[in-house]
């Protein structure tokens, strides 16, 4: 894992006006107000913040103003609304996210700090940089968290509890931007916050989540007996749990990481390769060996809950 230390980063000079550090009289915009988006929303207002929100779904307002996620929504990105932002959180699909902030960049008034909630990087963090003001800054985020349903209805600030949240700093930051971006994800009460470079980011989450997708996506397709439920444990269940898919957006997310993700998918193959030719050759050992490993690294991820 590449870790970037934001406190040896020189303050980027292309930055015209440095974002605010955050503090309570930050007001904080949330562009998309999915499941994560929402969660953000709820977070921040139980801390204070003065938070608003926009999102094309008129019943997703009408919800985050009845709960009181916001103090106000909107369905369209009204100037006014974005020139009252310090801080604007994106939460939309990467390519929708690219083109609503060369469509709306306009509005925001300069000092502005943006960050993102999206699953891939390297396709969208320069596309943005090389496009935004130079009065504004784009921190890129990723909060490692989430659940098998969608929407603001199903919003849980809780859900950020003992996750990980990587910020994916560029040359194109500043200090500040980045300090501000950390502080945010503390408020929300993420356990770890780590820093990688965008293409580091995405080695990673192409291993760590979209294989894993991949993997109980197949499972859930490779078998067509209808009579399956009925006799599954709790090994298949957990295996298959995120399997219940948006497919829009991981369509996207897969699409932007194909190559990384496909890399990932031939290495995943060959080692199960491996395994059937243990079988094979009725290679007892071997496989004791290989659920030994398994077992030994699966403890390092429970010893770090």
């Amino acid at each position: 894992m590449t870790e970037i230390m934001a406190g040896n980063r020189p303050v980027n000079k292309l930055i015209e006006k440095k974002a605010l550090e955050l503090n309570r009289e930050c007001k904080i915009l949330i562009v998309g107000t999915g499941l994560i988006g929402g969660s953000y929303a709820m977070g921040l207002s139980r801390k204070g913040y003065d938070v608003s929100a926009i999102d094309t779904d008129a019943d997703s307002i009408a919800f985050g103003l009845e709960k009181g996620y916001f103090r106000r929504g909107s369905t369209e990105a009204q100037p006014d609304m974005l020139a009252a932002a310090d801080i604007v959180v994106i939460g939309l699909y990467p390519t929708t996210l690219l083109k609503w902030l060369e469509d709306n960049q306009q509005y925001l008034r300069p000092g502005t700090l943006i960050t993102d909630v999206s699953g891939v990087k390297s396709s969208i963090v320069d596309k943005a940089q090389s496009f935004l003001r130079r009065d504004v800054e784009f921190c890129a985020s990723h909060p490692m968290a989430g659940r098998e349903v969608s929407g603001i209805r199903n919003a849980d600030w809780r859900i950020f509890r003992n996750a990980n949240f990587i910020i994916t700093p560029t040359a194109g930051n500043t200090a500040e931007g980045i300090a501000t971006v950390r502080a945010l994800a503390e408020e929300l009460e993420f356990k770890t916050i780590r820093e990688l470079d965008v293409y580091a980011h995405d080695r990673m989450i192409g291993f760590l989540s979209q294989l894993t997708h991949a993997i109980a996506v197949s499972l859930m397709t490779c078998n067509d007996d209808e009579d399956l439920a009925a006799f599954t444990g709790d090994s298949f269940r957990d295996l298959t749990r995120i399997a219940r898919i948006n497919d829009v957006m991981w369509s996207e997310l897969f699409l932007l990481n194909r190559d990384i993700l496909m890399e990932n998918i031939d290495q995943f193959s060959a080692e199960l390769g491996r395994l059937r030719g243990m079988l094979e050759q009725n290679d007892r050992d071997g496989l004791r060996q290989m659920f030994r490993k398994s077992t030994e690294r699966r403890a390092q991820f429970d010893a770090g809950k």
